[in-house]
């Protein structure tokens, strides 16, 4: 299973130069084995730079979020109970970004490789992550 970072899926569907050839890759090898998913609170971060005017795709906060879920089959993982906990207790995950801490609980909840730009979440300890 890979998660996508928001960053990530953003990039994909906007700007894809600015993916590393190793993201690039693995959602080029992976869209087609309904391995490629994202956190559901990624979801709400596109849409508030939307509303904020920060990320101007075009169209929609909602045309838009649906565009880029259906282009690679990207399945969204709901917020557990379980996500939450880690995403509060997890001492590895040393970000202020509450949206970012429940990324990287995903990830681990799910033993996910986690695909992300973002340094505070790269290497860290019981996440495998890709840049």
């Amino acid at each position: 299973m890979i998660i996508l970072d928001t960053c990530v899926l953003i990039f994909d569907s906007l700007s894809p130069d600015r993916l590393s050839r190793n993201a690039l890759a693995i959602l080029n090898a992976e869209e087609n084995c309904s391995v490629l998913c994202c956190s559901d609170i990624s979801l709400w971060e596109i849409s508030m730079l939307i509303k904020k005017g920060r990320l101007q795709p075009g169209t929609d906060s909602l045309t838009y979020l649906q565009l880029v879920l259906n282009a690679r089959q990207i399945t969204i993982l709901p917020i557990t109970p379980r996500i939450a906990h880690l995403s509060t207790s997890m001492l590895e995950i040393n970000h202020h970004d509450p949206a970012d801490r429940i990324i990287a609980a995903t990830a681990k909840e799910h033993r996910a490789t986690l695909v992300t730009v973002d340094q505070k979440l790269l290497g860290l300890k019981g996440i495998t992550t890709i840049w």
